[in-house]
């Protein structure tokens, strides 16, 4: 599956409008993403990233005033990535039944296989996931809240609720649970320990079955 482009946000200078532009973006993003994996966010620097991408320094700061910015762009094209993903992987499931019957359980399992998935593949994703890992972003736009926000007004219909806040406390809370429950799983193991993996799990659905039974 190819990523889906960067969503118009705050990182970006300025937005691609050109076919051309937004291609030279995604190089851009996914040079950014394999040198994260080769020399981590200390030794990321943007000539090395226009170096990699093949494009003149001057296209990267047209996007970005410094790495940051780019890194934070780059979580948040994770995130896209992602929902897209999660939405993918329903469809094609049909997990989607709605509240009863155990159907929030199978939306569950998708979404946190489908976490776990790029967690364990995606360029870059083992350091700065959605944010989570560097100091990225608005304080009022914290990488968690990103996520919690984006995964209510995804899955609320395939759950058969209203996205208020309610629904969207509970999903906070179920992924600042999740977050840390991973990271120590893949600090005990690069691949991500099982059994810490199952244990969130389990956790995860005693707490949303008092939500969502």
């Amino acid at each position: 599956m190819k990523p889906v482009p960067v969503p118009h946000t705050t990182s970006l200078r300025r937005a691609p409008v050109q076919r051309r532009s937004a291609e030279r973006l995604a190089r851009i993003l996914d040079a950014c993403a394999d040198l994260l994996d080769e020399v981590g966010y200390d030794g990321l620097s943007t000539r090395a990233v226009a170096q990699r991408a093949g494009v003149p320094i001057g296209s990267v700061y047209r996007f970005f005033g410094n790495k940051r910015q780019m890194v934070d762009a780059l979580a948040q094209r994770n995130l896209e990535h992602y929902a897209e993903r999660v939405l993918e992987r329903l469809r094609e499931a049909g997990a989607a039944t709605g509240a009863g019957g155990g159907g929030w359980r199978a939306v569950l399992d998708v979404v946190l296989d489908e976490y776990l998935a790029m967690k364990r593949t995606e360029p870059g994703f083992s350091l700065v996931d959605f944010g989570n890992q560097i100091p990225v972003g608005a304080r009022d736009a914290e990488p968690n809240h990103r996520v919690a926000d984006r995964l209510t007004d995804l899955l609320a219909g395939h759950l058969g609720r209203d996205p208020d806040e309610d629904l969207r406390r509970t999903f906070l809370v179920a992924v600042e649970t999740a977050d840390t429950l991973v990271h120590l799983a893949f600090r005990v193991s690069p691949q991500g320990d099982e059994k810490i993996i199952d244990e969130m799990r389990e956790l995860l659905r005693a707490y949303l079955s008092r939500v969502l039974d």
